[in-house]
């Protein structure tokens, strides 16, 4: 990713699927189409044979590098990020791509899990109700620029049609792996302000565990991981 006269050029991988650019601009279109602060989408193309997305330029910092600089802030920076975050599960998704597929695909494929795990965890997974809202899929603190005026939200090539209590899980999973003490803030600030139950919401704990194994995670949170699946799933 490389800033081009005054644009934000994001280039893929080759070992991608061709469509991965076009995928996920669609979702960036979708989030900014709902009226959310998102970098606008300007073209989808090829650089020098490699999948491309050219999106507006937002300048700023990164709420997570604010809050790095000032962690007596901590607190302040958490709630605003949780405001922004309840905005985008306000928003009904039907049209997006299901959480529930995208998380079976991934327990399907990870190969750190038994068979009976894999059974366990789909069944869990199927048990779930939910209505289908918007989820970001990887909203954290890193994923929010602060401008002078507003926070606008990157990096939705995660985002799914989902039940908002397991996006909230991830994020507190993907906090908890930095800091036990962050995600325990976030968390419970994010269930005083809209009454969820922390219970509701760590439910999704195995299932978001089990899929993160299929992502390219260290041999410290593989293991991490694998201890909150067999914690809930224990191979027999």
């Amino acid at each position: 990713m490389y800033l081009y006269e005054n644009k934000i050029v994001k280039v893929f991988k080759d070992y991608l699927p061709p469509t991965e650019s076009s995928y996920e601009a669609d979702k960036q279109r979708f989030a900014h189409s709902c009226g959310l602060s998102v970098p606008q989408v300007l073209d989808v193309t090829k650089i020098d044979g490699k999948q491309a997305i050219v999106m507006e330029y937002i300048k700023g910092k990164t709420i997570g590098e604010l809050f790095l600089e000032n962690m007596e802030l901590a607190e302040y920076y958490i709630d605003i990020s949780i405001d922004i975050q309840r905005e985008i599960h306000e928003i009904h998704a039907d049209s997006l791509e299901s959480m529930s597929q995208k998380l079976r695909h991934k327990l399907e494929s990870a190969p750190q899990l038994e068979n009976r795990q894999k059974e366990k965890l789909l069944k869990k997974l199927d048990s779930m109700t939910y209505e289908k809202m918007l989820c970001h899929g990887d909203f954290h603190l890193l994923n929010l620029i602060m401008s002078e005026d507003q926070v606008t939200i990157i990096d939705w090539v995660d985002a799914s049609a989902g039940d908002i209590r397991a996006d909230v899980c991830r994020t507190y999973l993907l906090y908890s792996e930095l800091s036990s003490e962050v995600a325990e803030l976030y968390l419970r600030l994010y269930c005083e302000k809209t009454g969820l139950k922390k219970d509701a919401i760590l439910q999704w704990s195995p299932i978001l565990a089990g899929a993160r194994l299929t992502e390219n995670v260290s041999m410290e949170s593989t293991e991490r991981l694998l201890d909150i699946v067999n914690h809930y799933c224990p191979v027999e």
